[in-house]
């Protein structure tokens, strides 16, 4: 793959959408296909990929930024899942606090890193700030998570309108996840597509929807990856559908 081409970012204008869980479980899916995978918690001031899988990193993304590792001793094997991630620590301060050096060290490392996987996984942080616009113009393709609530809306679009004016703006799709069902899916995709169109004469395209599914809180809470705790469910289904078309691209 060229550069970028092999990076996705996960996105959201708003929290709680989902977004920590469709990274995760994106890349579990690509590597249960064969693909070598770095998972990058990029909300390090809220970072909860680790917390999800169970796991308690001895290194991260905290303990490069200080200087004490560099990005690749901070990678972590998940083994049930077959792939890496690079935690962020919660409670720590904000990439948003970070200046802009420090961000552009943890880019040129994520650059040298990529080389090594057939896919790198973006968690960002919710929200427009900088810092967040900044990784996501790491990326080849931006995944932005949104459900039917109006803020989550109106957030996605903010994020969708300011990431079209970056200088190389990653190509955008959209994720309607939560859905009560298919149909309802299509209609939140269609509201907020019609605004992009209408004002930002862009439309990103729907890569797909991911129905409502009490088996995700379940995962979550035993912090297990769906696929280990309900492989076969309603959300598993629909989110190997989405790794499907994205491996395909």
């Amino acid at each position: 793959m060229t550069e970028k081409n092999n990076i996705i970012a996960i996105a959201s204008g708003k929290g709680g959408v989902g977004k920590t869980w469709l990274a995760v479980t994106l890349a579990h899916l690509f590597a249960r296909s064969g693909r070598s995978v770095l998972l990058f918690d990029g909300d390090i001031g809220l970072a909860n990929v680790d917390v999800q899988l169970g796991l308690t990193p001895q290194r991260d993304l905290s303990s490069m930024l200080s200087g004490r590792h560099t990005l690749k001793e901070a990678i972590t094997n998940y083994a049930e899942g077959g792939f890496d991630i690079i935690a962020g620590r919660s409670g720590s301060a904000s990439l948003a606090a970070l200046p802009l050096e420090k961000l552009e060290r943890i880019a040129d490392d994520l650059k040298d890193l990529q080389k090594n996987y057939d896919f790198v996984v973006l968690d960002l942080g919710a929200g427009i700030e900088q810092h967040v616009q900044y990784l996501a113009s790491l990326a080849g393709r931006c995944i932005v998570v949104v459900t039917d609530e109006p803020t989550s809306l109106t957030d996605a679009y903010a994020f969708i309108k300011i990431a079209n004016t970056s200088k190389t703006p990653p190509d955008m799709c959209v994720v309607v996840n939560q859905a009560s069902t298919q149909r309802e899916g299509e209609n939140t995709y269609a509201a907020l597509n019609k605004a992009c169109v209408n004002f930002l004469n862009i439309s990103p395209p729907l890569l797909g929807i991911v129905r409502r599914d009490n088996k995700v809180k379940d995962a979550i809470r035993n912090q297990k990856s769906l696929l280990i705790r309900a492989p076969h469910s309603t959300a598993a289904t629909d989110t190997a559908v989405l790794s499907i078309k994205l491996m395909q691209k």
